[in-house]
C-alpha cells in the first residue's frame, strides 16, 4: 500500500524540516547508527517468536517494519493482527499479546488491568506512529474545499445538510458550491479514529458538537461502512458524500481532501510536515518513559494540520518475559529509529517529529 508519489524528496524535506537524522536505507547490515548520510540505524537483533495485535490504523507501519527487521534479523517470527484498538488492549490484558497497538490511552479501568499483567513495572504508552486523519470529499466540480472546525461540526452532526449552505460559502469565498444533498459517512465499527476525529470536533466547535467523544459513532444520520477502507469506497462511489479516514486510505482512493481550519486562523492542507507541527507541539500526560500526548486539537501553530492521532505501542515497562524482552525491544526500537520512522512516509504517515522519536527511543531502551 505504498504512495510512492512522496519518494526520498519528500523524506528529505521531512527531515531537513522535522531535525530528522536519515532517510530509510536499503542496507540490511546492522551499523553503529543512523546518520543524516542514510546509513543503517543499529539495530538488537533478538530471537523467537513475538504476538501482537491491535491498531488497525498502525497496521501497515507495522508490517513495514516487520519486515525491515526480519531482513536485519533472521530467526525471528513476529506476527501482528489488525484486530483494533479495543482487541488488542484487551489481549495484553489477557496476557495473550505481547503488546498492543491501540489509537487511544488506556481507560482509567483498563490501566490496573494492564499494570497487573507487568510484573514489577507498569503498562506504558510509546506513541510509534502519526496518523493524520483525512476528511475526504466528493462533490463534482468543486475542488480546494475549506472547512472551518464549526462547519465541519456542522456537517457531520446533521445540522448543514446541502453542499450550498451559507456556512460552506463563507469557508470558500468565491467557489461555485452545488445544491447537492450532503451524505456523510461514518465508521460502523469502533475505532480509535473516530475516537481522534469525535474529539477533535467536541475540543475545537463544542457548541457545534454535543456528541462528546468515543470510538463508536454516536451522532444520528449519516451513513456507517467499516473500517477506513470502507469508508474510502463509500465516498468515492457517491457524489455529495464526504467521510473521514486515515490519510493513507484517501491517498490511494485518490479522493480529495478538505483543508481544515487551525487555530491560527489558516486553512491547512494535510501534509506530513503539517500533522508533525501538531504533534511536536503536544504535551507529554504520563510520568517517566510512560508517554502518553494531549493533542492540542486549537494549535496554533503556523501551518499545523490539527486533526491527528498518535498511535501507541502498549508495552510493559518491565516483567516482560525473558523469553521475549530482546525481541519485542529490538522491534520497537528500530520503530523509533530516524530510519524506522522515515520509512512510514511512503505509506501514508508522518515521522514523529525529533522531539517525541528521541524520548520515544529512550523509553524503548529502558524496557526491562
Amino acid at each position: 500500500m505504498k504512495l510512492q508519489r512522496y519518494g526520498t524528496i519528500a523524506c528529505l524535506a521531512l527531515a531537513a524540516t522535522l531535525g530528522l537524522s536519515a532517510c530509510g536505507s536499503d542496507n540490511n547490515e546492522p551499523t553503529s547508527g543512523a546518520s543524516a548520510s542514510g546509513s543503517a540505524a543499529a539495530v538488537d537483533c533478538g530471537t523467537g517468536t513475538v504476538n501482537a495485535q491491535g491498531s488497525s490504523a498502525q497496521k501497515n507501519a507495522m508490517a513495514e517494519w516487520i519486515k525491515a527487521y526480519q531482513q536485519k534479523c533472521a530467526g525471528t517470527t513476529i506476527n501482528y493482527e489488525a484486530s483494533g484498538s479495543g482487541a488488542g488492549i484487551q489481549a495484553f490484558i489477557a496476557g495473550t499479546a505481547d503488546f498492543a497497538g491501540s489509537d487511544s490511552a488506556l481507560k482509567p479501568e483498563e490501566q490496573p488491568q494492564a499494570d497487573a499483567k507487568c510484573a514489577g513495572g507498569k503498562a506504558i504508552h510509546l506513541p510509534m506512529v502519526i496518523g493524520p486523519v483525512a476528511v475526504a470529499y466528493n462533490v463534482s466540480g468543486v475542488d480546494n474545499l475549506q472547512l472551518k472546525p464549526a462547519t465541519l461540526a456542522k456537517i457531520f452532526a446533521g445540522k448543514v445538510t446541502k453542499w450550498d449552505d451559507a456556512a460552506i460559502k463563507a469557508d470558500n469565498p468565491g467557489a461555485t458550491l452545488p445544491a447537492t444533498t450532503i451524505q456523510t459517512v461514518h465508521r460502523s465499527d469502533e475505532s480509535g479514529t473516530t475516537d481522534n476525529f469525535t474529539k477533535f470536533l467536541s475540543k475545537t466547535a463544542e457548541s457545534d458538537w454535543t456528541f462528546s467523544n468515543a470510538k463508536a459513532w454516536k451522532a444520528p444520520g449519516g451513513t456507517g461502512a467499516k473500517g477506513s477502507d470502507g469508508v474510502a469506497s463509500r465516498v468515492k462511489g457517491a457524489d455529495g458524500s464526504i467521510g473521514y479516514m486515515e490519510w493513507s486510505f484517501a491517498e490511494n482512493a485518490g479522493l480529495k481532501m478538505s483543508k481544515i481550519g487551525n487555530g491560527n486562523g489558516e486553512f491547512a492542507a494535510l501534509t506530513a510536515e503539517a500533522a508533525g507541527k501538531t504533534i511536536a507541539g503536544a504535551a507529554v500526560e504520563g510520568q517517566g518513559d510512560d508517554l502518553k500526548l494531549k493533542i492540542d486539537y486549537n494549535t496554533k501553530e503556523a501551518g499545523a494540520y490539527p486533526i491527528v492521532l498518535a498511535t501507541y505501542e502498549i508495552v510493559c515497562s518491565k516483567g516482560l518475559a525473558a523469553d521475549k524482552l530482546k525481541l519485542v525491544k529490538g522491534l520497537l526500537g528500530y520503530a523509533a529509529s530516524a530510519e524506522g520512522q522515515n520509512s512510514l512516509t511512503d505509506l501514508g504517515y508522518a515521522p514523529l517529529p525529533e522531539t517525541v522519536r528521541t524520548k520515544v527511543e529512550t523509553a524503548v531502551k529502558n524496557l526491562s
